[in-house]
């Protein structure tokens, strides 16, 4: 049987690594030595060159969102832009909801 893997990424080098999920998440980035970020097995990397796509994982990642299976499927809505992620973060300070609440939300009543 073969063991699941899971993703991780370094920000600064923008890499992702798929590696097996062994209980532990401390990694180490080959390239420059920090440490990896586990962000879950249902990770779409961004290309390299994709600046604001690199910049929109950031502020997920810095919220605490990660993007693991659920039982239905994949993690559920995530914004793909900045102007998804600006539009979120407006609404959430004028609501008060937190703001990864307001990240994952699909929809803006």
């Amino acid at each position: 049987m073969s063991h699941a893997k899971t993703s991780y990424v370094c920000l600064p080098c923008r890499a992702s690594y798929k590696q097996r999920c062994t209980g532990d998440h401390d990694r180490i980035c080959p390239r420059c030595t920090q440490p990896l970020i586990h962000v879950g097995s249902a990770f779409a990397t961004p290309r390299r060159r994709d600046t604001d796509a690199w910049r929109t994982l950031s502020v997920l990642l810095h919220a605490g969102i990660r993007f693991h299976k659920s039982c239905c499927g994949g993690p559920g809505y995530r914004p793909r832009t900045l102007s998804e992620v600006h539009e979120r973060m407006a609404y959430a300070r004028t609501t008060g909801e937190s703001f990864a609440r307001a990240l994952v939300r699909r929809s803006l009543p």
